[in-house]
Formats: C-alpha cells, sequence, structure tokens
C-alpha cells in the first residue's frame, strides 16, 4: 500500500505532533508515523516538562519566552472546542541558583533583553522565599560518596528568579494533545509502524514502513527524538553537519516533598547547578528531582536507544536525592528507587538543530531531548515556516530566515539553530541550555 501526502512527519512526540500541526494549518497534507502505540510515548513521557526561560544564550531566552505564552492558553493555541482532557500548565515561579557555569550576571541580561520579568535574589531572600531550603554553596559538584561531599559550604548562593515559570502537570498528555489538534486539521497518524528504509526518487521521498507500506511525499521530517540520528545515518543527511548527535540515557526521581516547602505543591521549582540538579513540584505533594550532568558523574551515553534499561537505579536515584537533601534539608529519602528512565537526543552544545538538510525536501528537529519540550508549540511553527519557505526556493543556509515571534514581538534568527553552525560558546553544555 502506497500513502501519498504533502509531507511526512516521522516521530509523533511533542516536537512530531507541533510540526504536524503547524504544517496541517500551513495547509499541507501530513502524514505522522512513529513506532509507539500513541503519541509522545518515546522520550517525550520522560520529560520533567519544566517551563522556564534561564537559558545561557539570547534566542533560547526568547524561544522559551515566546512558547510560554502558548501554554499559557493552551485551548486556544490548539483550536481545540473545550478544555476537556487537556494538559495544565501551573505557574509555581522558577529560582536558578547563581554558578559561574551560568552566572547571575550573564543571565539577567538576558531575561531583561527578552522582556522576561525575574527577580534578583541573594541568599538571605533565597531562604525567606523558598522555605526551608538551604542556600549554602556547594560548587562545583562533589561524587556523593567522596568525602568532599560532606564539606561545609563554601559560602552562600542567591540566584534569580522568574515568577511565570511552572511546569506541565502531563507531558505525554500535551504530545496527545497536539496530536489531537493535528488530527482535526486534517493530519494522519500511524503508530506501531517502524522507518525501515528512505530514498528518493522522482523528487519525492519514499518512507518504507515495517508492514509493506509506502509513505510518499515531497517532504520529510525527522523529529524522532533518539533515533533521529540513525535516520539521518541511514541516508546520509548529517553529511554536513558540523554539530553532532548522541543518545544519553537518563532518569528522574520521585520523592515526598519536605513538609517545610508545604505540601499543596506551590513553591518554585529550583535549578541548582550548584550541586547539580533541578526539581519541581508534582501532583499530590511530590518533588521531582533531576540531574544536570555535572562533571563528576558519569554519563550513560548509548549506542543504541532501545537498549536503555527501564527503571530508576539505586546509583542515580542517590546521586540525585542526596544532593537534593544537601539542598533541602527535611527531605526524607526512601530507600528504594523511585523515577523513570529516559533517553536524550543530545546535540554537542544542548541546543537543538531545527533546520533543512542538505538533501532535497528532508528537514530536521533534532537535539532537542531534555531541554527543549517546554519550546514544542513555537518549533511547530518554525518548522512549517522553514518547510515553506525552502520549498519555495528560499536558500536558509544562505539567508537565514527570521522568525517574529507574535506573542512577544522579538525576533528569533534561526541561524542559532542551524546543522551547520559552530559549537556555541554561550551554551552552559548542560541540560540547561
Amino acid at each position: 500500500m502506497t500513502v501519498t501526502s504533502d509531507a511526512v512527519v516521522i516521530g509523533a512526540g511533542v516536537m512530531g505532533s507541533a510540526t504536524a500541526l503547524e504544517l496541517a494549518r500551513a495547509g499541507r497534507s501530513v502524514t505522522v508515523v512513529d513506532k509507539a502505540g500513541g503519541p509522545g510515548f518515546g522520550s517525550t513521557s520522560a520529560s520533567s516538562a519544566i517551563i522556564r526561560f534561564t537559558y545561557s544564550t539570547l534566542d533560547g531566552v526568547i524561544l522559551a519566552w515566546e512558547s510560554y505564552h502558548r501554554w499559557l492558553d493552551w485551548q486556544h493555541h490548539l483550536g481545540l472546542p473545550n478544555d476537556e482532557g487537556l494538559a495544565r500548565f501551573h505557574r509555581v515561579g522558577m529560582l536558578a541558583l547563581d554558578v559561574p557555569l551560568m552566572p547571575l550576571e550573564r543571565i539577567a541580561p538576558l531575561l531583561a533583553q527578552a522582556r522576561v520579568p525575574f527577580e534578583v535574589w541573594d541568599a538571605d531572600e533565597v531562604e525567606r522565599r523558598v522555605p526551608g531550603i538551604d542556600a549554602g554553596s556547594h560548587y562545583p559538584p562533589k561524587p556523593v560518596h567522596s568525602e568532599e561531599f560532606l564539606d561545609d559550604p563554601a559560602g552562600r548562593v542567591g540566584g534569580v528568579f522568574t515568577p511565570d515559570a511552572g511546569f506541565i502537570d502531563d507531558p505525554r498528555l500535551a504530545a496527545a494533545n497536539l496530536a489531537d489538534a493535528a488530527a482535526a486539521a486534517g493530519a494522519g497518524f500511524i503508530y506501531r509502524r517502524t522507518v525501515t528504509g528512505l530514498q528518493r526518487t522522482g523528487g519525492a521521498w519514499e518512507v518504507s514502513l515495517d508492514d509493506g507500506t509506502a509513505l510518499r511525499s515531497p517532504v520529510v521530517v525527522n523529529a524522532a527524538g533518539p533515533w533521529s540520528g540513525a535516520l539521518n545515518r541511514m541516508v546520509g543527511a548529517d553529511a554536513d553537519f558540523t554539530i553532532g548527535q548522541r543518545m544519553l540515557r537518563q532518569e528522574v526521581h520521585l520523592v515526598r516533598a519536605p513538609g517545610s516547602l508545604g505540601h499543596d505543591g506551590v513553591f518554585p521549582s529550583v535549578s541548582d547547578m550548584d550541586l547539580g540538579t533541578y526539581s519541581r513540584p508534582a501532583p499530590g505533594g511530590y518533588l521531582l528531582v533531576g540531574g544536570t550532568e555535572p562533571e563528576c558523574d558519569p554519563m550513560e551515553w548509548l549506542d543504541d536507544p532501545d537498549s536503555a534499561a527501564p527503571g530508576a537505579t539505586s546509583a542515580a536515584f542517590e546521586a540525585q536525592v542526596l544532593r537534593a537533601a544537601r539542598r533541602f534539608p527535611d527531605l526524607a529519602i526512601p530507600l528504594r528507587p523511585s523515577g523513570i528512565a529516559g533517553v536524550y537526543d543530545v546535540s554537542d552544545d544542548w541546543i537543538p538543530i531545527y533546520d533543512r538538510t542538505s538533501l532535497p525536501g528532508f528537514y530536521v528537529a533534532v537535539g532537542t531531548s531534555g531541554n527543549q519540550f517546554k519550546n514544542a508549540p513555537v518549533v511547530g511553527e518554525i518548522m512549517a515556516r522553514i518547510v515553506e519557505a525552502c520549498e519555495r526556493g528560499h536558500d536558509h543556509d544562505a539567508e537565514p530566515i527570521q522568525f517574529d515571534c507574535r506573542a512577544t514581538g522579538l525576533r528569533l534568527d534561526l541561524a542559532t539553530f542551524s546543522r551547520k553552525r559552530e559549537r556555541n560558546p554561550d551554551s552552559s553544555g548542560t541540560v540547561m541550555g
């Protein structure tokens, strides 16, 4: 069987579903294919889904701030008739502690340029505004089983607080919402099918699936998350990339929020690169804890994302939760790990690639895992804009598209996300972007 459409999107995670929605809104017939049983079942479902604006580059801040406005009025963005069954944005604010890797003197001016509301807190204000937190400075992070980890603080640390930050309560549901909106706009979805071949003949791509189905289209968008690198290599789409991709297994853990924070879930998320963790509230009086890839900890790079062990491990649980307990001394540490594992699709500088490729009609939204969930609504618009311009003959390499943000009035230079960029020296080189 052959299915013909104007665009094929590979991957029905939050990025693929957002891209499908915007391509359909642009008037294209769209087919989305995913190996899982539904939208958002891959790495999207393991996202911590934090909505924040503290990136180490201006374009990163602008993209996150523009995307926030889509989450703020999610139903309107989706264009669905009611808000039943929609993912919810919880505005709790975020405190980003001041560390040399992402110092306050760099982050605050970026927020100001993007017109993101923020407050600068000293250590006293940190402890006053976040009950139960210890503002001691421990930078750089130490291995949790080393003697140095137990050293007294070297000083005290302040930070920057962004009151509009928060989190989405169900990332997989958010992807499903985007897929539903895309379907309502005319997109078709094929699940439980694996791409086995890609070739371009007669001015169109043929995407072969494992059941013998062929998807034929002039446009293919690779939004396959951790599997995207293999798809690029299948056709040599990455031949001129100056930015590489690697797959990284990561875990996030769930623990009871310390009593000092209260159990109503209304307390700030914390970006704590001083100790190497981040945390956010989770429904039901819990705290979600993840890591920021401190240099002292080994990272689990994978050749095959399907080889990733599922579930939380004791080693990662101890590393992340013990660090969180240094920041929140009242945090009780369970005897057994509780959490989930996912696989990040990591670019060399932790900044995504949203671009065309050297192959006609082949586009990529890759290198997104770990820090781009929040940006998906606008990324869909960016990808649709790149596709439409390039299919009309625009040379995006020679003249990068400038994307005007309708909610904030700001402008994004899409060269920032080019596959052929130099590695960005301003990136933190971590999941914080």
